[in-house]
């Protein structure tokens, strides 16, 4: 599936939807922090239009092309953590956690497991 455009289309707007997920959902923690939840809010609501304009092309493009809700949504999953590591390390300044490795592991577990049968 991934060895095809639309995969690589799919995989390719998936990425930049979590750019802008990851930003709305946690980037107002450090850049907002002193303002009132709502304009945080708002400035998230904003950021999530952009990720919604990926993400719902994404999933039909991975969807017509043959992908299971539920491969798209591991999919969609293993993306995330592929973006939120380095987010939280590099623009959080969170600590690097072997915790990371591990739940990675897990979640190539579930790329074996609902992909096998594709």
């Amino acid at each position: 599936m991934f060895s095809t455009i639309a995969g690589w289309q799919t995989v390719g707007l998936l990425l930049l939807s979590n750019v802008f997920m990851t930003f709305a959902w946690y980037g107002h923690l450090k850049g907002l922090a002193t303002k009132p939840w709502f304009v945080a809010a708002l400035i998230s609501w904003g950021i999530a239009l952009f990720e919604y304009l990926l993400q719902v092309p994404a999933n039909r493009i991975g969807h017509g092309a043959g992908l299971s809700l539920a491969q798209l949504k591991i999919t969609q999953e293993v993306i995330t953590l592929a973006v939120f590591v380095p987010f939280s390390v590099y623009y959080m300044g969170e600590p690097l956690k072997l915790d990371f490795l591990w739940a990675g592991l897990c979640l190539l577990g579930a790329v074996y497991f609902i992909f096998r049968s594709a």
